[in-house]
């Protein structure tokens, strides 16, 4: 037998031998009485939510799997169900908004990015206001005015009574031609300034941003959940 105070934890009997140790190199039993084989002290499984933020910390900061596996000790596959649980579980953009007023104005610009393989490109547009300096609303897609149709309607509708800025890309015209209130303006007017430092604050942290880059996306769900927790903590962080 092993010990009198160790007791199977199948039939609780205290008639057990060793039986080898785990991958993991814990110790092993084999019960005699139910012919149970089970380890003899057990880790307990899980993370606390304390380690769970942490590791998404590190996730946002531009960490790549590999990376905190290494640092904090668990299987690089366990990193990806907790942002796609994260992800899931966050409110949308819009609650997280400051009251809208009446002179706000929104500047709209897009970032490239893909998925899998650089073939398969994607485009991050995003509409932000100025004065708050928060993401009033973002979408993932191709880079037609299908898409910058969709921006515009998850723009919450406070938000859209103001003056809007983007540049000269043919796909904002089909949206915007009858709206007085939209110009499309250079690089160099100084009007998408705020958006742009946007970007480079998400090339920074995200590293599937950046121009030149191997660090893709594996799925166009993870894309999405990894852009909708940056732009929720930037949010927050603007404030």
């Amino acid at each position: 037998m092993i010990k009198e105070t160790h007791e199977c934890r199948e039939c609780g009997s205290s008639d057990t031998v060793k039986n080898g140790h785990s991958a993991s190199g814990s110790q092993q039993y084999h019960c005699k009485d139910c012919g149970a084989h089970k380890v003899l002290d057990p880790e307990p499984r899980g993370y606390s939510e304390e380690e769970k933020e942490k590791i998404l910390r590190a996730y946002r900061e531009r960490g790549s799997k590999r990376a905190i596996s290494r640092i904090f000790g668990i299987s690089r596959c366990c990193v990806e169900p907790m942002a796609r649980k994260k992800g899931r579980e966050s409110d949308s953009v819009a609650d997280g908004l400051r009251p809208a007023e009446e002179n706000d104005v929104l500047e709209l610009d897009e970032c490239w990015t893909y998925v899998r393989k650089r073939s398969n490109k994607r485009w991050l547009w995003v509409a932000l206001c100025r004065r708050t300096r928060q993401v009033v609303a973002f979408v993932i897609g191709d880079r037609s005015s299908r898409t910058c149709a969709r921006l515009w309607s998850r723009i919450p509708e406070e938000y859209r009574q103001g003056r809007s800025f983007s540049d000269f890309w043919k796909s904002y015209r089909p949206v915007f031609e009858e709206d007085e209130t939209h110009r499309q303006v250079g690089k160099s007017s100084g009007e998408l300034a705020h958006v742009e430092r946007f970007f480079g604050r998400l090339r920074q942290k995200l590293a599937r941003y950046v121009r030149r880059t191997r660090a893709a996306s594996q799925s166009e769900r993870m894309l999405h959940l990894t852009t909708k927790l940056f732009v929720e903590w930037y949010n927050e962080a603007i404030t």
